[in-house]
Order: C-alpha cells, then sequence, then structure tokens
C-alpha cells in the first residue's frame, strides 16, 4: 500500500477538483496507485465521526491527502494514524478555515455564519456562489466555476450543513505538529478563500515541513493547473522515496 494515494474531496463540489490531478499523477508514476474517496454521508457536523469512519473505511500504511476540507480531514487522519500513514499531501487546505484569536489566516466568522445561513435558505444558490469563489483568482474564472458547478453532486441541505459544521469547528494545527511523517502542502496565491500568508504560518507552526506557495491560481488550483501540481507532487514523493 505505500505506493497508494488517497485523496480526499472538499465541502460540496464532489470529486471533480481532484480527477484531472489524479490523472496527471498516474502518468508521471505508473507505479503509484491514486484513487479519490468520497467524504463522509454524514447529517452529523461531529468531526470526530467524520474522522472515525475514514478511518474505518480508508486502508492503512498509503499517502493520504486531500483538497480544502479534504485536507484538513487527511491531516487529522495522518496524525491518528502516525506511523500508519505513509505521508500527508494538502491542497489549498487551511488548518483553521475559520479565523479566530489564535490563527487570524482565515475566514472571518461573520462571513462565514452569512454563508452557513444561506446555505440553510438555498442550497443550490450557496453551491454556485461557493463555485465562484474557489475560481476567483484562475486564468478563466467564469469557465472554471461553470465547470465546478456543473459537477457538483446533489448532496442534501442536511449533508451540506453537516459539512460546513466539520469546517468551522476544524483545527488541525495540533495534528500538523503531531504527525512525523514527511508532509506537503501546497496553496495558492490568488486563492479568495485560503490567504496566501497560510504558507508562512505553517511553516511557523511546523518547520519540518515542505510547504509551496503557486504564485498565481485559484482555490480549485488542483482542477486548474493540474499539470503543474502533479509534478511538484510526483517530485516531492520522489525525495522522500530516495531519502
Amino acid at each position: 500500500m505505500r505506493n497508494k494515494l488517497i485523496l480526499l474531496p472538499g465541502w460540496g463540489l464532489g470529486s471533480l477538483p481532484l480527477e484531472v490531478l489524479a490523472e496527471a499523477l498516474r502518468r508521471l508514476d505508473e507505479h503509484l496507485l491514486v484513487e479519490i474517496e468520497p467524504l463522509p454521508d454524514l447529517d452529523s457536523g461531529d468531526s470526530r465521526e467524520w474522522l472515525l469512519e475514514l478511518d474505518e473505511r480508508l486502508p492503512p500504511y498509503t499517502w493520504l491527502g486531500g483538497w480544502s476540507l479534504g485536507g484538513m480531514l487527511a491531516s487529522e487522519l495522518a496524525a491518528l494514524r502516525g506511523e500508519r500513514c505513509c505521508g500527508l499531501l494538502t491542497l489549498a487546505s487551511n488548518p483553521c478555515f475559520v479565523a479566530h484569536d489564535e490563527w487570524p489566516h482565515g475566514m472571518p466568522e461573520a462571513t462565514f455564519n452569512a454563508f452557513y445561513q444561506g446555505c440553510e435558505e438555498n442550497p443550490a444558490a450557496t453551491l454556485k456562489r461557493f463555485s465562484l469563489l474557489c475560481s476567483q483568482g484562475a486564468a478563466d474564472p467564469r469557465a472554471l466555476a461553470r465547470q465546478l458547478n456543473m459537477a457538483a453532486p446533489h448532496a442534501s441541505a442536511e449533508q451540506l450543513l453537516a459539512g460546513l459544521q466539520v469546517l468551522a469547528s476544524f483545527d488541525s494545527r495540533d495534528a500538523i505538529q503531531r504527525y512525523a511523517g514527511p508532509q506537503l502542502h501546497l496553496l495558492a496565491g490568488g486563492d479568495a478563500l485560503v490567504p496566501a500568508e497560510v504558507a508562512e504560518a505553517l511553516l511557523t507552526l511546523q518547520p519540518d515541513i515542505e510547504v509551496g506557495l503557486l504564485e498565481e491560481g485559484s482555490h480549485a488550483f488542483p482542477l486548474e493547473r493540474p499539470h503543474e501540481v502533479a509534478a511538484a507532487i510526483d517530485a516531492f514523493l520522489t525525495e522522500v522515496r530516495d531519502d
């Protein structure tokens, strides 16, 4: 299983943002098995329940990675598994999505609360708005937003709200510090949801990790720039294997 990478998607948009990246990784390394696993299908916003379901469902001794919320969950699962996880990769993932006194590098709480209320009132419109936010900073944001929105799965309002509750409550700073295996965290300078300063904050949090910042790119950079991202991941995996 040590040649297997499991990628977890983000909130609301399903596997599309990771599919082209997964194929690009397979082409770069024919021995690397890349799978995209769906997030837990739960109506509960208890992050511990999400984490335990993933731990039960996913095989051990693999690489774990994810986009946005998926990266936060992968971080926690890597810390939970310790030596039973080969390494951690996160893409456009913030240890704390919602800002607070100890981590100001996130979405303001009032903004998140308004977004949550919008999802309660009109989930479809909220997903469309989210697609637009994910595409801000892209070379062609409108086309990217349409692509994201059209491929979004038809999740129930309860499932979407539960995912937002997990997103708001998560704090994976401790997990990133506790996990002793190799870590690569990739971020984008044009991301409208995860500020670029998270890159420096991650290194302050844990100096012994690899952090990469694409100077340009949206929150959906794994879909927008899959080959560049795949090359960065492949170089990191190769470096770890050589060590």
